[in-house]
């Protein structure tokens, strides 16, 4: 019996990625590897040579970025990596602590079987990333794996309000991954993801809650004064009960 071709899956070839796609993907992962830092000015003389584009495409890439909220225009020194001050890295940090602290009251132990797989498959995400040497992948699925471990409370609003952290979160987790790359490999920076999983399965919190505060977010912060304008009295104080921490 002959199928009609109306039976037949959907096979359209989709259509390869335009120069100002990849360009903004090239963009995109040097800002997520640490390679551009908030602040940077992005030279576009500089990134198409580099990028092998010419300007109009880079042009249309970066408002793109721009739109993303990776890049900002700046009056007198054109397109920026988004500028993040000492007190907003403050307010990121001490909120994101604070939501993935809530968390884990909530949901470890876990008594859903399907959210602790959640974070076991995030994990495996940022494993094969880690394995591929893909710095801006390991920025990206760490944040994902972060997010499944806020999952595990099953509470929808606190899981939106650490997503609402991506963009600031991306731009700090990729100055940490560039601090610590000296000192610890990309599988490195999963094996202290996969420690997390290992506590959050064996459903201690007050182990997760221990690995969680030290587990090496907070390295890029060890030497903030000079990369962070804007200290606010309340982040300078802060930043040295971190650095006590963290040395």
């Amino acid at each position: 019996m002959r199928t009609a071709v109306s039976e037949l899956p959907d096979s359209r070839i989709a259509a390869p990625p335009s120069i100002t796609q990849l360009a903004a993907s090239a963009l995109r992962k040097m800002i997520l590897a640490g390679e551009l830092r908030p602040g940077d000015r992005v030279v576009e003389n500089q990134v198409a040579g580099r990028l092998g584009v010419s300007k109009p495409p880079l042009r249309e890439a970066l408002r793109v970025l721009e739109q993303e909220g990776l890049v900002v225009r700046s009056p007198r020194r054109g397109v920026v990596v988004t500028p993040l001050t000492l007190h907003d890295v403050y307010e990121i940090y001490t909120l994101r602590h604070d939501l993935e602290r809530l968390a884990v009251d909530l949901g470890v132990p876990c008594r859903a079987p399907e959210r602790i797989e959640r974070c076991r498959a995030a994990y495996a995400e940022l494993e094969r990333a880690a394995a591929a040497d893909d710095a801006a992948a390991v920025t990206e699925r760490g944040f994902a794996f972060h997010v499944a471990v806020v999952g595990l409370a099953g509470h929808r609003r606190l899981e939106e309000a650490y997503r609402a952290l991506a963009l600031q979160l991306h731009l700090c987790m990729a100055m940490n991954r560039r601090a610590r790359r000296s000192h610890e490999s990309l599988l490195g920076d999963a094996r202290r993801h996969q420690r997390i999983l290992e506590l959050v399965e064996a459903g201690d919190p007050a182990a997760v809650h221990h690995e969680l505060a030290h587990h090496g977010d907070r390295t890029f912060l060890l030497d903030a004064d000079e990369a962070f304008p804007g200290g606010s009295p309340e982040s300078l104080a802060w930043l040295e009960r971190v650095r006590a921490q963290e040395t």
